[in-house]
């Protein structure tokens, strides 16, 4: 086999280019997954029926479904709603969120369920109403017990976002397949991008490891 690394060098800039843009969608992406995740988490523990069914319908929805089909729906359906054509940046960040938040409002709820039960009772019993008690008591503490699970979704994610190739976004692995078309040197190029990758998903593994240390979270 002949192998030729020589050529990386000169591709290298354009392969950073792709894997910044890789991390702005994953972290932008991640952002909107919370704050829906966030809102769909606590309605999912709400007292509210039809608010707890319409926000377990999305979960069941996204999660059942590829972020693939989800892209192609905001990225080719969605235009023909609009009448307007969609860029492919927004797109990718709207899906992306959007899959992301069902995945955070799984975790935001589990989190919230592994507060013991008594603290509720306690702050109830002080006065503070349910959306207070939630709002100042139960979700802060929920936050630091979801910051490992977080950091597993925001690495997903950023694996996911390769899928972003399909509508020309050129993320890493879209710059990638632009080089092969100029060097024909698929193994060597396909080679760091793997290595890219990894170094970002063990980048995000130590800052979340220093976040719980941070936070001194325990079990």
């Amino acid at each position: 086999m002949n192998l030729d690394f020589s050529i990386i060098p000169g591709v290298m800039p354009a392969l950073l280019a792709g894997a910044r843009l890789t991390v702005e969608l994953a972290t932008i992406a991640v952002a909107i997954g919370l704050v829906i995740g966030s809102f769909v988490g606590i309605a999912r523990v709400g007292h509210v029926r039809i608010v707890r069914l319409l926000a377990g319908a999305y979960v069941d929805f996204i999660r059942g479904t590829p972020l693939l089909v989800q892209l192609f729906l905001v990225y080719f359906g969605l235009p023909s709603l609009i009448g307007r054509p969609v860029p492919p940046f927004v797109a990718a960040i709207a899906a992306m969120g959007i899959n992301s938040g069902a995945y955070v409002a799984e975790i935001v709820r589990a989190g919230i369920q592994a507060i013991d039960r008594g603290q509720t009772e306690a702050a109830r019993s002080l006065g503070l109403t349910a959306a207070q008690t939630m709002r100042y008591v139960i979700f802060p503490q929920a936050i630091r017990r979801i910051i490992p699970p977080l950091g597993n979704e925001f690495i997903a994610l950023l694996k996911d976002s390769s899928l972003v190739s399909v509508i020309a976004l050129e993320e890493l692995l879209r710059k990638g397949q632009v080089v092969i078309t100029r060097t024909f040197r698929p193994f060597e190029v396909y080679t760091v991008i793997a290595i890219l990758y990894l170094i970002m998903t063990l980048a995000i593994s130590k800052l979340v490891s220093w976040s719980e240390r941070k936070l001194k979270i325990v079990d």
